[in-house]
């Protein structure tokens, strides 16, 4: 089976045909982690888990740009849940509004959200999106990641959502423990190639970002999560693997990231 480690399967994009979308993913042995970008979409992650089989996780967080969204521990305390797998998707994100005008929001919630992580043993799902030409979302991230691991340690862990960055930040992030998800993106952007094949294999994971970003050949059309194996398929392709090798050890790396302590599935993933 292959899984996907991130989508958002509630949106509206695939309100009139997501039980399509759920048996092309159960023909095709692809299973899916549902990630929430606010309180609602986090509750809708998890009904979504609890309800569909090739769902095998949800996340609950507040994404930085997505809403205006303070993150309450207590109110997110409540939503934790067997099917809960991670925190986020949180983190930095300048693309499109200057640091200066949402670095102090963005922190607050990211330091919330990374405490919370900690604390109930769950990993981050991050989102870093730096502005143009730049590492600075990046750069602000490494620097909470690595103050609050002085406190918490390895507790401090998770995964960088749809990384398209350079091969030295993927570096800090390994050295931190994180793992890094390759997106669709891979599909036709060759400068990503390079990264591609310096990430070790057992450090990294395939997502679709779906609806988003949908990978060659299907670009322009809504992004969904039967799709990664297509981006299972490029990672292979761009570091001249074995599709079955690299698709075998994407599996199990997901199941080290986000899995291990979630038995209810977990016979979907082997």
């Amino acid at each position: 089976m292959h899984i996907d480690t991130h989508s958002h399967l509630y949106e509206t994009k695939f309100d009139v045909d997501r039980e399509d979308v759920l048996q092309r993913m159960k023909e095709e042995g692809v299973t899916n982690i549902v990630v929430g970008v606010s309180l609602e979409t986090s509750k809708q992650a998890i009904e979504l888990a609890k309800k569909e089989e090739q769902v095998v996780g949800a996340t609950i967080g507040v994404h930085p740009t997505d809403t205006n969204e303070k993150f309450d521990t207590k109110v997110y305390e409540e939503l934790l849940c067997d099917e809960v797998v991670g925190v986020g998707e949180c983190g930095f994100d300048y693309y499109r509004t200057p640091k200066e005008e949402v670095y102090v929001h963005q922190r607050e919630i990211f330091e919330a959200q990374v405490v919370f992580a900690a604390e109930n043993d769950l990993p981050l799902m991050l989102h870093v999106r730096p502005s143009e030409n730049s590492t600075d979302a990046h750069d602000d991230a490494l620097e909470v990641l690595e103050l609050y691991q002085k406190t918490y340690g390895g507790a401090v862990r998770g995964n960088a959502h749809f990384f398209t960055s350079t091969k030295e930040i993927a570096r800090a992030y390994l050295e931190l423990g994180f793992t890094i998800a390759f997106p669709g993106v891979i599909t036709f952007a060759p400068e990503l190639a390079e990264v591609v094949r310096d990430v070790p294999l057992d450090m990294m994971l395939a997502e679709t970002d779906a609806p988003y970003a949908a990978p060659e050949p299907h670009r322009g059309k809504r992004n969904e999560p039967v799709f990664v194996i297509d981006t299972i398929k490029a990672i292979a392709e761009i570091r001249g693997e074995d599709f079955d090798t690299v698709a075998k050890q994407l599996q199990k790396n997901a199941q080290t990231v986000f899995l291990k302590a979630k038995s209810p599935k977990d016979s979907l993933m082997s």
